[in-house]
C-alpha cells in the first residue's frame, strides 16, 4: 500500500485564477486542475451565447453568484434558467450551450468530477435533436 502525501489547504484568490478551455461566448477561469477534479468559474456577458460544447466524462456542477445562466441542450426542447443563488447540474457527455438574457453578467462556479478533457466545442446538434429548434 502506497502512502500519498498530503497536499496543503490553499486559498486561491481572483488574482491565481487563469484562463480556461475556451468557448466563444464564455469566459472560463481555471482555479485547479487534478486528475479528477476541475474548479473555476465563468461569466457570460449580457446577451451572449455560447458556442455548443460537452464537458467529455466530466460531471458538472455549477452555483451561480449572480445573473441569469441559460441552458440549452440536445433531448430538451426549450431552455432552463437558473439564477443566483441555484445550482446546476450537467451530466458528462450531455451537448450543450449557456446564454445570458439579463442586463448584467452572470457568474458562476463550476466545479467538475471524472477526468478527461475539460470542455469539447463540438458543432451545433441538429435541430432534430433539440426539438425542431436551430
Amino acid at each position: 500500500m502506497s502512502v500519498e502525501l498530503p497536499r496543503p489547504v490553499r486559498v486561491l484568490t481572483p488574482a491565481d485564477l487563469s484562463p480556461a478551455d475556451p468557448t466563444s461566448g464564455m469566459q472560463r477561469h481555471r482555479a485547479f486542475e487534478l486528475p479528477l477534479l476541475w474548479a473555476g468559474q465563468v461569466v457570460t456577458e449580457p446577451g451572449a451565447v455560447s458556442g455548443w460544447h460537452h464537458h467529455e466524462r466530466n460531471e458538472s456542477s455549477l452555483y451561480v453568484v449572480r445573473g441569469v445562466l441559460r441552458l440549452e441542450f440536445e433531448g430538451h426542447e426549450g431552455y432552463l434558467d437558473a439564477c443566483a443563488g441555484d445550482f446546476v447540474h450537467v451530466p458528462a457527455w450531455t451537448v450543450h450551450r449557456e446564454s445570458n438574457p439579463s442586463g448584467e453578467p452572470s457568474l458562476a462556479v463550476i466545479a467538475r468530477v471524472g477526468g478527461g478533457t475539460p470542455t469539447v466545442n463540438v458543432d451545433a446538434p441538429r435541430p432534430d435533436d433539440l426539438g425542431g429548434r436551430p
